[in-house]
């Protein structure tokens, strides 16, 4: 013992066998004061013969003062480890005075195992003789209690039958089976196992027609069919009955379903009662027939695979009827003003299936139900986009009828413009929170693969947003289409606005409504999706074409007076003008009108810089060399050329003039146009009569007119200057007569009128 503290303590200060510590290595120098082979003698010679007088004596310093530090260190460390020496010397004495009471119990022990060894030994010897005769006797009184108990067994199954204690009479029936069959040989025996089989085939009958009423409870029926199954009853059938009873009350239901009722509380009542039935029955068929242990002969018959194939089938056919009264109650959802009600009820239909899922592994209800929820939400987006085609041309309808409307008090075309962008905008601003609510982060099936992705690209930005801006250009297109003299059934002014609508959506409505729809459902553009230019395209093509239209319109309008005016009038037998002719002004009034109209809609536009007296200008045809030429053989028989060949040379060198050229989107350009078709056509209708004198002056009259006040609405005045240059050009080749009008004359009547 004492080595082995000895041998601890060494451990713990880390010295060797040697007294050494472990990291130190030995020194065979006798010189090296510190090391085991030390040599006084050999030392001091040393440093006699190596040192003077002066190093001795430093030398004996240095070291008395070791000797002193070495003498304090060893004080310090026995005042330090004093108590840990007094309490391992204690240690060691208990230790000591422990291991004795030890050694002491241990003699006592081997003692008293050695007289327990000697006295059974005597017992066996003592008993030897009659062992083999208990043995026996036991053995014949185990037989005679088993035979007791299969003379009792028809009693005590009557018993139990009349208690109704199924349970206990099949166990006990159980235990005895093999017995009787196996000497079934017997008459004894034989009688025995013929009462047993009436009996249990009565329990039977009763257990079967306790099955059948099926007014049991869940654990009545658990218990009836488990007994039958431990009767030999046959698996299949015991599987067919239980699902038959299941289905009538699942059945019924579906029935109470049919009732119309909210969405929200048809879709609770259906889980509440049909879901939370049919999972009941599952589960317990599940722990009858699926998860139950097979032993014996069950095991062979692979009851558990037959079983789940039927509850599959079942399943699938209950489920596929739920669901059509599902879709078909939420195809009468057709009201989309509030998408929560239907959002929530989804949600709770597609959670409840997941208990399904969970019940029974690789069903394909819970599948069939997310497809469901998929058709429901492609179906709300297609009534979300015919409510905001709806929506778009009730609004097209109300801004027909404020444009129809008096003025007085009412909205100009560019309120009405702001109000109609406006109100559709915050219309798909409406309808993408709502459909945003599939999306949500509380909703179970917004993480499923659909509606992170397809629902997003393809079914709110292409099937809705994008649709629906198509819808808006197509739309504003079929008011091209109208036929008729003046333009059909659409107001010009209706035209303009549309036209002014298309364009806002080219530059910025397109981009802001696609940029919000992909900023709010994440769309990512995994699939090819339809590009903002080919929108910003589409929108500007529609801009251009209603703009074309409207100029058409407008200009068919101004031509059918000037068409009316030249063609209902004598031109030969007509008296001298005094006078402007009303339709004339008529013409002006209107082109101001226009002016106005388009100036609220659209920016002025580009014009060519104006001669300082435009106003006043008169024609080439009036007062230039050019007007003497062209009439000059008119007025001159001997005139060497004819006036058309001048004409003809005239028009070779002339700059031509396309009338239905596309409109640039401004106030100016438009208004040229509606000016060229207007004078165009006063062109070909004066080409198609026959003027006199005072008919020829008239037209110089109604031109002149028209130069004074038309060249401020055009990018280029000399346009104007051409066409009434032409037109009267045309008639003086039409007249009879000639003899032009003086200039100073012409401009006191258009300055009177």
């Amino acid at each position: 013992m004492t080595v082995r503290v000895h041998g601890m303590l060494k451990l713990y200060y880390g010295l060797n066998e040697e007294g050494k510590t472990v990291d130190q290595a030995e020194s065979m120098d006798p010189c090296d004061i510190n090391g085991p082979h030390f040599d006084p003698e050999v030392y001091l010679n040393k440093l006699r013969r190596e040192c003077s007088l002066g190093e001795l004596m430093d030398q004996e310093s240095c070291m008395v003062k070791q000797i002193r530090s070495l003498d304090s260190d060893m004080q310090t460390l026995v005042y330090e480890n004093y108590n840990k020496f007094i309490s391992a010397t204690d240690t060691i004495r208990k230790m000591k005075n422990d291991f004795k009471k030890m050694e002491d119990e241990m003699d006592c022990l081997s003692t008293n195992m050695a007289s327990i060894t000697d006295f059974s030994a005597r017992i066996s010897g003592t008993l030897q003789d009659q062992h083999a005769q208990i043995t026996k006797l036991s053995g014949v009184h185990t037989l005679l209690r088993k035979l007791q108990f299969l003379f009792e067994l028809p009693a005590r199954l009557n018993k139990c039958l009349e208690l109704q204690a199924y349970a206990q009479a099949v166990s006990s029936h159980r235990r005895a089976r093999c017995v009787l069959q196996q000497y079934r040989h017997m008459p004894s025996f034989r009688g025995i196992q013929d009462d047993c089989h009436a009996i249990m085939d009565k329990l039977a009958q009763e257990l079967r027609q306790k099955f059948r009423d099926g007014g049991s409870s869940a654990k009545d029926l658990s218990e009836c069919v488990e007994l039958l199954l431990q009767l030999d009853e046959p698996a299949e059938e015991l599987c067919d009955k239980f699902l038959s009873h299941a289905q009538s009350r699942l059945e019924a239901d579906l029935l109470g379903l049919e009732a119309e009722t909210d969405i929200l509380e048809f879709i609770d009542r259906g889980c509440n009662e049909f879901v939370s039935s049919l999972c009941l029955v599952i589960a317990s068929y599940q722990e009858l027939f699926v998860n139950r242990p097979q032993e014996g002969e069950l095991a062979s018959k692979n009851i558990p695979q037959m079983a789940i194939g039927k509850l599959h089938a079942f399943v699938d056919a209950l489920a596929t009827r739920y669901f059509s009264l599902v879709e078909r109650r939420i195809q009468e959802e057709k009201s989309v003003g509030d998408n929560s009600l239907l959002v929530r009820a989804l949600d709770r239909f597609h959670r409840r299936l997941q208990a399904v899922a969970k019940l029974l592994p690789g069903s394909a209800v819970p599948s069939q139900g997310t497809e469901i929820v998929v058709r429901a939400a492609r179906e709300r987006i297609k009534q979300y986009l015919a409510a905001l085609q709806s929506f778009y041309l009730n609004s097209l309808t109300d801004v027909r009828q404020a444009l129809a409307a008096p003025r007085l008090g009412g909205s100009s075309a560019g309120e009405l413009l702001s109000t109609l962008s406006a109100s559709i905008l915050n219309q798909i601003k409406s309808v993408l929170a709502s459909v945003h609510l599939f999306t949500a982060k509380d909703i179970t099936f917004s993480n499923k693969p659909y509606f992170k992705g397809e629902f997003c690209s393809h079914g709110v930005r292409e099937s809705l947003v994008v649709n629906f801006i198509k819808f808006v250009c197509q739309s504003s297109r079929q008011f091209c289409e109208s036929a008729g003299d003046r333009g059909g059934s659409t107001p010009p002014a209706l035209l303009l606005l549309l036209s002014r609508l298309c364009l806002d959506y080219e530059t910025s409505s397109i981009t802001y409504i696609l940029t919000l729809t992909d900023e709010q459902f994440l769309v990512q553009h995994h699939s090819p999706v339809t590009a903002v230019t080919a929108l910003c395209g589409e929108a500007r093509e529609a801009a251009q074409k209603l703009l074309n239209h409207y100029v058409k319109v407008q200009g068919l309008i101004i031509s059918q007076m000037l068409r009316k005016s030249v063609e209902t009038r004598d031109w030969v037998n007509t008296i001298e003008p005094r006078n402007v002719r009303a339709v004339m002004k008529r013409v002006v009034e209107d082109t101001t009108s226009i002016d106005v109209q388009v100036g609220l809609l659209y920016e002025e536009g580009v014009r060519k810089a104006h001669s300082s007296d435009s106003s006043k200008r008169t024609f080439s045809v009036y007062s230039s060399s050019r007007q003497q030429t062209r009439y000059a053989p008119s007025y001159t028989p001997s005139a060497p050329m004819d006036t058309n060949l001048l004409s003809n040379i005239h028009k070779l060198f002339s700059e031509r003039v396309e009338i239905f050229s596309p409109v640039e989107f401004n106030k100016v350009s438009v208004l040229t146009g509606i000016i060229k078709i207007s004078l165009k056509t006063f062109l070909e209708c004066v080409r198609l009569r026959t003027f006199g004198r005072y008919g020829l002056q008239q037209i110089q009259v109604d031109c002149h007119y028209l130069q004074m006040y038309l060249w401020r609405f055009v990018s280029d005045e000399n346009l104007v200057h051409f066409l009434l240059d032409e037109i009267v050009g045309s008639t003086a080749h039409r007249c009879l007569d000639p003899a032009p009008m003086e200039q100073s004359v012409i401009e006191v009547i258009c300055e009177r009128g």
